[in-house]
């Protein structure tokens, strides 16, 4: 068969149409879904959440280009489990967190927490949500006043939020620093005077001292020594059974994600292509993405071969993303119908979700 040929044979797309229908039918998807009761089991339900962040603007304050952090991203977390976010760097991990947390308000979607929808909450509404929603940084060196003992950044927030009275407040937070492994001692001390694993101690403290149901990891282990992240690991796990806490788990170590989640979702250049169990992701990883980052996990038995899946190409950047399957500039299974149509984000198994053209899209 001639070169001719082959491109006449091969399939038309349309891509101004395509984009019109694809857009059409999220709109219509979105309208639908939020007609949907809340889910009364879930402390966390998002939908269809976006975040964008405007690069260039006209005179008039029209957005002439944007860069999409977050987008469509949907999910339910229930009281007391971990949702592990996993992807490579820049994917919009961190932006999602604190998306949900509203330190960065959505551009659109929906954040309902504990039953209620958050997400056109002003500042003062927020007030009274911050003592249930806390965010632990990555990183434990500059997320800590330097000019402020350990006392008194454990002591601000219980006095601000009234969380005991007066009174007690010291024993309550000498209390909690016993429960993240801190010696008394430590309460009139700084920060400097400390390790990064005691410092990502006080961390987890301070989020703690406010009594929060849910509490965002960004990375929490990311900076510390692999014997300190052992540690790390263990107490928030401890803390998660006698507090029981729900937390957003965002990490780059798929290994840690694997001991502490019971769900994870899988983030590529802002978009999830990847949601379910534990054990169905690991088990039974269906997105090509997916299986590449599995891939790369060491295995510590030097007799077992590693099929490594190696990646070519960079990550586009999230300014300009391509076309279709955001993903299909790296994949090696890519089709034609890859590089014009967005595959749909559907639910494959009870709980396991995908959005690759390898699987039925009807």
């Amino acid at each position: 068969m001639s070169e001719n040929e082959i491109k006449q044979d091969a399939p038309i797309f349309d891509d101004e149409a395509i984009a019109a229908q694809e857009a059409a039918a999220k709109k219509a998807r979105i309208e639908a879904d939020k007609a949907l009761p809340f889910d009364p089991d879930a402390l966390l339900e998002v939908r269809h959440l976006r975040k964008s962040f405007p690069l260039k603007k006209s005179l008039t304050g029209k957005v002439l280009q944007e860069l999409i952090a977050v987008d469509d991203v949907s999910f339910k977390l229930k009281p007391g489990e971990t949702l592990g976010i996993v992807g490579e760097s820049g994917c919009g991990k961190t932006t999602l967190g604190r998306a949900i947390l509203k330190l960065h308000q959505p551009n659109s979607g929906q954040i309902i927490f504990g039953g209620k929808d958050i997400t056109n909450y002003k500042t003062s509404q927020m007030r009274d949500i911050r003592t249930k929603m806390q965010i632990i940084f990555q990183d434990p060196y500059s997320s800590l006043p330097p000019r402020s003992t350990v006392g008194d950044i454990l002591s601000e927030p219980v006095r601000v939020h009234k969380i005991v009275p007066q009174a007690e407040i010291k024993d309550y937070v000498l209390d909690l620093m016993e429960k993240c492994g801190l010696r008394d001692y430590y309460y009139e001390r700084y920060p400097h005077e400390f390790s990064g694993g005691q410092r990502q101690r006080i961390c987890i403290a301070r989020a703690l001292s406010v009594n929060p149901q849910l509490v965002v990891c960004d990375e929490p282990v990311s900076a510390l020594d692999v014997s300190i992240q052992a540690q790390i690991i263990n107490l928030l796990k401890d803390l998660q059974r006698s507090m029981n806490l729900t937390y957003l788990f965002i990490s780059h170590d798929l290994s840690v994600v694997k001991f502490i989640s019971d769900k994870i979702g899988v983030m590529y250049l802002g978009s999830m292509v990847e949601f379910g169990n534990k054990k169905d992701i690991f088990s039974n990883p269906l997105h090509p993405y997916t299986k590449a980052l599995f891939s790369a996990i060491p295995n510590p038995n030097p007799d077992v071969k590693m099929n490594r899946i190696v990646l070519k190409g960079d990550i586009p950047s999230p300014a300009n993303p391509p076309k279709g399957c955001r993903f299909h500039t790296r994949c090696p299974h890519a089709t034609e119908v890859c590089r014009h149509v967005t595959p749909a984000y559907r639910e494959y198994e009870p709980g396991h979700f995908c959005a690759c053209h390898l699987y039925p899209q009807d």
